[in-house]
């Protein structure tokens, strides 16, 4: 027997007595039924009994009856029901007054039936209840095996699974990002705070419970894809549904699973990608790349658009593979990028992407939208994501052109070590031109430029020549070299003055500027070799 006290009221003839104190007691649950019968009955309660009795043994000592109370209570029983008429005409009102203040349910029970009578109701209707929830499992369970051999994407599974379970669910990804939910605000903020263990995890809300299940499943080689949380109405609750959400879960990992692979393993599976790297390769003409996407109904060649390549060095295989299942999940879920008609494909060991130039979201640039995106997995990563971007192009034929700046900008970027996870080919084209440059030449210029600083004020001039670099890095930015510096304005401005003075070279002389941002980036190749 699994029920509360409120619905066991419900239940004839136990409809027919009527409760008259702890009524804050009505969500007890009523495990068994035990009939007093003894001085000593406490010792024999068991959390979740209901104790009938005639009040036989505490007729002549109200003071007993409240120790009952307080007993029972304390045994976690889940309330009391007396028949008065032969021992007591009513209960005492120090006994209705304890039931109160315990929450504890008192219930004066018909006089017409017999405790087999009651127990005999409770139990038949524990019993069809059992029996109908019993159906229901199996016959969601039915529905689950029909509904996980067929082909869904994912919104509209977890929609289908969750109208299926009956209970809201949500669907949380590796990093912790919602992929899907129906809960309550309250409650999946509950089960983000409380990440799961690698086993199941029950939760109590304020309406309810809610169980969150790794999303996993060893046995089919599925390694971890976030979690599941299933919300529960109540505290009752058959093993059996429980089942259900283990079953779901498994369903939900297995379909997730599959749709990342499908997504992003193109590389077998798709026409397109195999076409696209046969075209990387000049192996075919780029009409046939075009032709293939426009029977697929790929977005490809509609609009202006910019390549993005996603990699990762330095990392074991393991480590790595874990990294780009979260990369994959941001370029599949994450809505500043799910509505934008992007391609994303395998190749090479890292992650293509062909993504419109004018970004939908908000109006930001590529570089921008994706800085914002992979922010906290480059952390994670500390520091060996790299997202390198080529420049905007117009045409389907310069995809191999953008695809080439992505690859000479990550080893630009590379060669210098320049900070930072995004790298747009355009901030690095001017070092990546002027690598064949002889590093003797690149020296001697350096020297010939800069040597007027160290000859003149040895004891500023790496102060000056820091306040230069990031000068001319800023892009002429005063307000932000200083706040690099961690210096006001005017001491940035003075620096600058004084570097002007000294170099003999006007700030505002476009030749002037163009001969400084060739030194820093000598120097910065020279230290970088």
């Amino acid at each position: 027997m699994y029920l509360t006290v409120e619905d066991a009221l419900t239940i004839y003839p136990l409809s027919e007595g009527k409760l008259t104190a702890g009524r804050s007691g009505l969500n007890r649950i009523v495990k068994s039924v035990n009939v007093m019968d003894a001085p000593d009955i406490t010792d024999w309660v068991r959390n979740g009994d209901i104790l009938f009795t005639t009040a036989y043994l505490m007729k002549d000592d109200p003071a007993q009856g409240v120790r009952l109370l307080r007993k029972l209570a304390q045994k976690g029983a889940a309330g009391i029901g007396i028949k008065l008429g032969r021992f007591w005409a009513s209960v005492p009102e120090d006994m209705l007054a304890e039931a109160d203040r315990l929450g504890f349910p008192l219930i004066e029970l018909p006089f017409p039936f017999t405790f087999s009578d009651q127990m005999k109701g409770l139990f038949n209707a524990e019993l069809q209840r059992s029996t109908r929830m019993l159906h229901g499992v199996l016959s969601k369970q039915k529905e689950l095996i029909r509904f996980a051999l067929e082909p869904h994407g994912s919104d509209e599974m977890f929609k289908r699974i969750s109208s299926i379970l009956g209970f809201p669910l949500a669907v949380i990804g590796i990093r912790g990002q919602t992929l899907f939910s129906s809960l309550p605000g309250e409650d999946l903020e509950l089960a983000k705070k409380h990440r799961p263990k690698p086993a199941p995890q029950w939760l109590r809300t304020e309406t309810g419970r809610i169980l969150c299940i790794p999303l996993q499943n060893a046995k089919a080689g599925i390694e971890d894809v976030g979690y599941a949380v299933f919300q529960t109405a109540g505290s009752i609750f058959l093993k059996e549904e429980e089942g259900l959400f283990h079953q779901a879960a498994e369903i939900i990992a297995h379909h997730l699973h599959a749709l990342e692979r499908d997504y992003m393993e193109q590389s077998t599976q798709n026409e397109f990608a195999s076409l696209l790297k046969n075209y990387l390769k000049h192996q075919i003409p780029v009409e046939s790349l075009l032709e293939c996407a426009s029977r697929l109904g790929i977005p490809f060649g509609r609009e202006p658009y910019v390549c993005s390549l996603i990699s990762i060095s330095d990392m074991a295989e393991g480590k790595k593979a874990q990294f780009f299942r979260m990369i994959r999940q941001e370029l599949q879920y994450n809505p500043l990028i799910e509505s934008m008609s992007s391609v994303h494909v395998n190749i090479e060991g890292a992650i293509l992407s062909v993504i419109p130039a004018a970004a939908a979201s908000g109006g930001r640039k590529p570089a921008q939208l994706l800085n914002r995106i992979f922010a906290d997995i480059a952390k994670e990563a500390g520091g060996r994501l790299r997202i390198t971007i080529s420049h905007g192009k117009y045409k389907p034929e310069q995809l191999g052109q953008a695809y080439r700046e992505c690859l000479d900008a990550l080893q630009t970027a590379d060669r210098l070590q320049i900070e930072g996870h995004v790298i747009e080919f355009e901030s690095v084209e001017l070092a990546y031109i002027l690598q064949s440059v002889p590093a003797e030449k690149m020296r001697r210029f350096t020297d010939l430029t800069l040597s007027p600083l160290f000859d003149k004020a040895p004891d500023s001039a790496p102060d000056l020549i820091r306040t230069l670099e990031l000068f001319i890095e800023n892009n002429g930015q005063i307000n932000e070299t200083a706040k690099q510096l961690f210096i006001h304005r005017n001491t940035a401005a003075y620096r600058l003055e004084k570097i002007s003075e000294l170099l003999n070279i006007d700030f505002k002389s476009y030749s002037d500027l163009l001969k400084l941002k060739l030194v820093m980036l000598f120097k910065q190749t020279l230290s970088n070799p």
